[in-house]
C-alpha cells in the first residue's frame, strides 16, 4: 500500500496516533503548551463519576460518565477511544453530562462474533440511553461515531434530543475517491501497522487479542459498502448540526447537499429571521479530517447550538426520563 493511501486510511479512521503523530499539533495548542501552569487548569484531565459496561446488544459496551446535567452521549471516531476524545469530554461535562461510549471492537468494548453494522451500533447506543435510564440524549458523533449516531437517530428517533454529526457524509459518495479507495483497502494486512492505534493497544486487553486483524478486515467491509441516505435524513424531525473541517474529506458540495435535506440553506430566512430552520451548518477553518477532533472551537461550537432556543425540545424529557428510569 502506497504511503498515500495509507494516509487516506489513517484519515478516514480518525484517530489513530499514526495520523496524529504525523500532524503538527493545532496552533492553539502548541501555545497552550508554553502558558503558565496558572492558565492551564482545564488541561488537568477530569476523571469520569462512573464507568463500566452495559450488556446490550449482545456485546459489552464500555462507558464512562462525566460531569452533571442534561445528557449528552459521545461517540469518538473509527479506531480511536475515550482518551483521545478527552479535550471535548472535559469541555462538555463543564455543564452537562456527557456519558463516552467505545463502540464494538473499539477501546475497551471487545470485538465478538457479531456481524459490523452501522445500523446494529445506532441500536447500541439507544439501547444505552435506556439502560442508564436517561429517557431521551443529545448524540455528539465523530467520523464513524457519527455515522452511528445518525443510525441511532433514524431508528430510534425517541431517544434522540438534538443530534451533532461531526465530519461524515450521508452517503458513501460524499468522501473524495482517494477516501473511497483507502476505505476499500482496510484489512487484517494492516493490522501490524494498525497495531499502535489507540484501538489496537486497547485490543491487547480483550479476552481474545488475536481477533484485532479480523476485526480490521468486518471494519474495512464495513467502511466500504455503498451506502445514500438521503431518504432517512429528510424524515428527521430533532435539531440537527453538522461541523466539518474546511479541507474535510467529505466535498464542500455534498456538506451543502447535507445541511439542504435538514432543510437549512434553502431560501433566504427573512430580515428577521422568522424562516430559519432547526438545523445547523458550521464550517471550521484550519483543519482536515486528520486532526479536526482537536480542534477548540468544537466545544463551543456544540454548546451554542445546544443552547439554541431553536433547538430546545418541547417537553416530554421529563416524562420521558421517568418512563426509561421504571
Amino acid at each position: 500500500m502506497s504511503r498515500q493511501i495509507m494516509a487516506t486510511v489513517l484519515a478516514v479512521l480518525a484517530g489513530s496516533m499514526l495520523a496524529a503523530c504525523e500532524r503538527p499539533a493545532p496552533p492553539e495548542q502548541q501555545a497552550a503548551a508554553t502558558q503558565p501552569a496558572a492558565n492551564q487548569e482545564r488541561a488537568v484531565p477530569i476523571e469520569p463519576s462512573k464507568s463500566g459496561y452495559a450488556d446490550v446488544n449482545g456485546i459489552r459496551l464500555y462507558h464512562e460518565i462525566y460531569g452533571a446535567g442534561e445528557p449528552l452521549v459521545l461517540l469518538p471516531g473509527g479506531l480511536m477511544t475515550i482518551p483521545e476524545m478527552a479535550p471535548l469530554v472535559q469541555a462538555l461535562a463543564d455543564e452537562r453530562q456527557v456519558i463516552a461510549v467505545e463502540l464494538q471492537g473499539h477501546g475497551r468494548t471487545a470485538d465478538t462474533d457479531r456481524p459490523l453494522r452501522l445500523k446494529t451500533m445506532g441500536d447500541d447506543v439507544a439501547a444505552l440511553i435506556e439502560h442508564l435510564g436517561l429517557g431521551r440524549a443529545d448524540l455528539v458523533g465523530y467520523s464513524l461515531g457519527a455515522d452511528v449516531a445518525l443510525r441511532a437517530a433514524i431508528q430510534h428517533p425517541d431517544r434522540v434530543r438534538r443530534l451533532v454529526v461531526l465530519s461524515t457524509p450521508y452517503a458513501f459518495s460524499g468522501w473524495y475517491p482517494t477516501v473511497q479507495v483507502g476505505m476499500a483497502q482496510v484489512d487484517s494486512k494492516l493490522a501490524e501497522q494498525l497495531k499502535e492505534t489507540p484501538t489496537g493497544v486497547a485490543s491487547r486487553d480483550w479476552p481474545q487479542p488475536e481477533r484485532f486483524p479480523q476485526f480490521l478486515d468486518k471494519l474495512g467491509a464495513m467502511m466500504a459498502e455503498d451506502y445514500d441516505w438521503s431518504a432517512e435524513i429528510r424524515r428527521l424531525q430533532m435539531p440537527v448540526m453538522l461541523i466539518y473541517a474546511d479541507h474535510d474529506a467529505i466535498s464542500t458540495r455534498h456538506i451543502a447537499e447535507f445541511f439542504a435535506l435538514l432543510g437549512g440553506g434553502l431560501e433566504d430566512p427573512g430580515w428577521q429571521d422568522t424562516k430559519l430552520s432547526n438545523a445547523q451548518l458550521a464550517i471550521i477553518p484550519g483543519y482536515s479530517h486528520y486532526n479536526f477532533y482537536t480542534a477548540p472551537e468544537l466545544a463551543p461550537t456544540i454548546a451554542k447550538f445546544l443552547a439554541d432556543p431553536l433547538t430546545k425540545p418541547q417537553g416530554g424529557d421529563a416524562a420521558a426520563a421517568s418512563k426509561a428510569a421504571k
